[in-house]
């Protein structure tokens, strides 16, 4: 991967120890970091951490994740729903786990660093530890991100450490036999269920609007009822040809620098003063292409494949119009505003499809929820009252579809042979299906659940009982499985309460590195 930083605040360097010479000591020494660079993003243990010691750490998250180390990345990214959150988990979860482990004690030696460093996914051949990958990932994958060695095994000390601290943690915890056994049964033992499918299709007819409702609907949502903004774009692009993107390794990252260097120089060239865009890539030799008008919904065919592009364009303003390089596989775009049509309040009369459609949708929602919650009842009655689900669906005035049996987990651990799965409960309705019975009871039905074309409803008939024999097979890994994941429940639990102590204060929020 080539990274782009910026050299003066608008020059694009390429950071590929191999090619060029520049010392990233600073990099892997554990010097203090807080004193070096401009910009604090925040502080722990009334420590101040700067941007290149919270972006450190950020592309250490990519290095485990390179590595195969799911279980630290796992433990210190949890609950993060986006890249950038996942970045910023880890640069602060980091340092609290390895303060913690300080306090601890946790002291991994070289030889349990080696050892571990060995099992690590991206090392394994055939059989097993490969010299020749760790070679090839430390020469063509470390140093394009600014590391060595010796990052590598400073995330292996984590993940010690982490292992560690989860042990110390998961010694309280237990598993009482009744709960292995209830969990065992809702996992493994086979279900008899029906779905009960609403469709859009049955209600729309009811579904009605006046021009009461509309004018209502307009004046309330005035702020929300706009026309798109849109722009046009006029752009440079250093791109690779069609041969050179048949390269791979060295030679590719040869011919990207190259690239990365003529973009960098024209990035510099467009911040002379009064610069022009057309001029300046003339002078590169280069033929800018202009996109249509188009909007952050609906970019423009010439950036449909690469959405940085759009997002870079509608960034542009008329006082900077020109933008940074922007990476994409094959190459560097800088893009140049050329027009900007800026949303304006729709009309009453251009709003009222869109509000017409809103209102549809909203009351179609609302009549197939109440016709849900009416039908989930009375087949819940129904079948309290003996009848059976075929019975209690046709009092209710639907169709009940019966679905092939099925457990949520085909194979029970130590079970063998594994058996094969029935296609039937493959389909991303079954996933669906199964999320919703998972801790259902026999005569229960489950609220609707949300398809594109209505709703769905799951009644649970039957669960077979616990199976004796496949249980006290299955226990002793079970077991396991089950003490391992309280035991991370109550790592993030303590990780919680960590970071709390540590006064973790995040100023500036920090996008994944590039």
């Amino acid at each position: 991967m080539i990274t782009m930083m910026r050299k003066h605040h608008k020059v694009l360097m390429i950071f590929i120890t191999a090619l060029v010479c520049i010392s990233f000591s600073w990099y892997w020494n554990k010097t203090d970091f807080s004193q070096m660079g401009s910009g604090v993003v925040g502080k722990i243990y009334d420590h101040n951490v700067s941007q290149v010691e919270y972006q450190r750490n950020a592309r250490l998250l990519r290095l485990g994740s390179d590595l195969g180390m799911r279980e630290l990345v796992q433990a210190l990214t949890y609950g993060a729903q986006t890249e950038n959150e996942a970045y910023a988990s880890f640069s602060w979860n980091l340092m609290v786990l390895r303060h913690e482990a300080d306090a601890l004690g946790i002291q991994p030696t070289t030889t349990e660093i080696a050892d571990l460093v060995k099992t690590l996914p991206a090392f394994q051949g055939e059989n097993g530890f490969d010299v020749a990958k760790y070679t090839d990932f430390a020469d063509h994958a470390l140093s394009p991100m600014g590391f060595s060695e010796a990052q590598v095994e400073e995330l292996a000390a984590d993940q010690i450490a982490l292992g560690r601290v989860e042990k110390i943690l998961g010694a309280g915890v237990s598993v009482p036999d009744e709960e292995m056994r209830t969990n065992f049964t809702q996992l493994y033992s086979k279900m008899e269920v029906s779905t009960v499918h609403l469709h859009n299709a049955d209600f729309e007819k009811e579904v009605q609007t006046s021009d009461a409702d509309i004018a209502k609907y307009f004046e309330a949502h005035k702020a929300q009822l706009q026309t798109d903004e849109k722009r046009k774009i006029s752009f440079a692009n250093f791109g690779l040809t069609e041969e050179q993107k048949k390269l791979t390794g060295k030679p590719r990252i040869d011919v990207l620098q190259k690239l990365a260097d003529s973009a960098n120089d024209f990035t510099e060239a467009l911040q002379a003063k009064d610069a022009d865009f057309a001029a300046v890539a003339q002078k590169f030799k280069l033929t800018p292409k202009e996109t249509g008008e188009f909007s952050r919904a609906t970019p423009d065919p010439l950036f449909a494949a690469t959405p940085a592009l759009t997002q870079s364009a509608f960034s542009l303003t008329k006082a900077a119009p020109n933008g940074d390089a922007i990476q994409t596989p094959d190459g560097f775009y800088i893009e140049h505003l050329l027009q900007v049509d800026p949303a304006r309040p729709l009309t009453l009369e251009e709003a009222r499809p869109r509000i017409v459609e809103a209102l549809k949708t909203e009351r179609l929602q609302t009549l197939l929820a109440a016709k849900a919650q009416a039908v989930s009842k009375q087949i819940r009655d129904a079948l309290q009252s003996g009848k059976t689900v075929e019975e209690a669906a046709t009092q209710a005035g639907v169709k009940a579809e019966k679905i092939p049996a099925f457990a949520l987990l085909d194979n029970p651990p130590g079970a063998s042979p594994a058996p094969t799965p029935d296609p039937k409960t493959q389909t991303p309705e079954m996933e669906t299906i199964k999320q919703a019975v998972g801790e259902m009871n026999p005569g229960a039905v489950s609220e609707m659940i949300p398809q594109a074309d209505g709703g769905m409803l799951v009644v649970m008939e039957k669960r077979e009982p616990l199976n004796a024999a496949q249980y006290e097979a299955a226990r002793p890994l079970l077991e396991t499985r089950v003490l391992r994941g309280k035991s991370q429940i109550v790592f993030f639990e303590w990780l919680r309460d960590r970071r709390r102590s540590a006064g973790v204060q995040e100023t500036q929020p920090q996008r994944a590195p590039g």
